[in-house]
């Protein structure tokens, strides 16, 4: 039977098992958003993980949506992750960069003063935003010209150019949660005219211009979507139908793997986006959101999924596929560190004793 601990071919990578490190950002960064070494010692201490998909990591300067999050635009950037994925491999382990742009989520005081950029001109309520100054609202954001869109795919094509250059084994490009890439595809924040757009496959269009850029830098590309994730002030009127679309584009593209977050962090938007899409989208499957290990084996199992991401639970147990093969109680993380600085939190959760 197929279940968590089978391998997995992903692209050029075997996999030793379908337990993925979901992408989760912890604020680590040094200054000049620089990862350093104890963001290298974190994610080598997950390297038991089938594979690794590392935080959000900014495309493009004056584009912080985090405050200490890193980034992949400068040659400091490269060499602090090449820390990591160096720690990684060496320990046995296999890493992707999430490559990002956070969009209108950016806020001001984290950038110079400099405007947050969207595809239509409309804040994310609900929310506020850490800042230097404390907690802040959320600001109206400029919207891009067509003309600019060349710029964001390029930045793009750059920050995968880099990820290879720092010693990742591919990258997946965050096209979730609200961020810019989201923004676009769906309706609640893209009211624009024009090819970028009115129907989905126009919305569509900077997505899918940025993974054509980005697989001719990365060997391996993944991409990471929300349907129906009300996070960040997001809505589309038609969730089912945007999978359902998307994931028969997505099949001329040649992607690697499809990792899709199955609910709604909110409880606003319910429904079920992964039946239709396994339906139509012929690639390696991600599920995401809520998995306990018993359910994501059942899915693997039933070829629901090919593979299961856990994020939180990877937070307070390093060795998380190990605890899962022994039947381990798991241990809780303190969400009061998730974004704290230092190790506190981060690489100071127990392991198992060996067996």
């Amino acid at each position: 039977m197929t279940d968590l601990f089978t391998p997995l071919t992903v692209g050029p990578l075997e996999l030793p098992n379908r337990l993925l490190m979901a992408p989760l950002t912890r604020a680590r960064a040094e200054p000049g958003h620089v990862p350093g070494p104890l963001m290298a010692t974190y994610y080598q201490q997950r390297a038991g993980a089938g594979l690794l998909i590392a935080e959000a990591t900014m495309v493009m300067e004056g584009n912080s949506a985090f405050w200490h999050e890193p980034g992949i635009h400068s040659p400091a950037q490269v060499e602090g992750w090449r820390l990591t994925t160096d720690a990684v491999h060496a320990a046995g382990g296999r890493i992707v960069l999430q490559i990002w742009h956070g969009g209108r989520a950016c806020h001001p005081l984290l950038n110079g003063g400099r405007q947050p950029v969207a595809p239509s001109p409309i804040a994310i309520t609900g929310d506020e935003v850490r800042t230097p100054e404390g907690k802040q609202p959320y600001v109206v954001p400029r919207e891009l010209a067509d003309d600019e869109l060349p710029g964001i795919v390029g930045g793009f094509r750059r920050a995968a150019r880099n990820a290879i250059a720092a010693g990742f084994d591919g990258v997946e490009v965050h096209g979730a949660n609200g961020y810019l890439l989201d923004a676009f595809l769906r309706d609640g924040s893209n009211r624009r005219s024009g090819p970028y757009g009115g129907a989905i496959g126009n919305r569509a269009r900077l997505l899918l211009e940025v993974l054509e850029a980005v697989q001719t830098e990365s060997p391996l590309v993944g991409l990471r979507i929300s349907p129906l994730n009300g996070y960040n002030a997001m809505v589309d009127s038609d969730p089912i139908g945007l999978s359902c679309w998307l994931a028969e584009r997505l099949n001329a593209t040649g992607l690697d793997y499809l990792h899709v977050m199955r609910g709604d962090f909110l409880g606003q938007q319910t429904g079920d986006v992964l039946t239709p899409i396994r339906a139509r989208f012929r690639g390696v499957l991600v599920g995401n959101m809520g998995y306990t290990p018993e359910e994501a084996n059942a899915a693997i199992a039933a070829g629901d999924l090919d593979a299961v991401a856990f994020g939180t639970a990877f937070l307070a147990n390093p060795d998380l596929p190990e605890r899962i093969r022994r039947g381990v109680p798991l241990q809780d993380p303190d969400p009061a560190t998730y974004y704290s600085p230092g190790p506190t939190g981060y690489t100071d959760y127990p392991f198992l004793e060996a067996a």
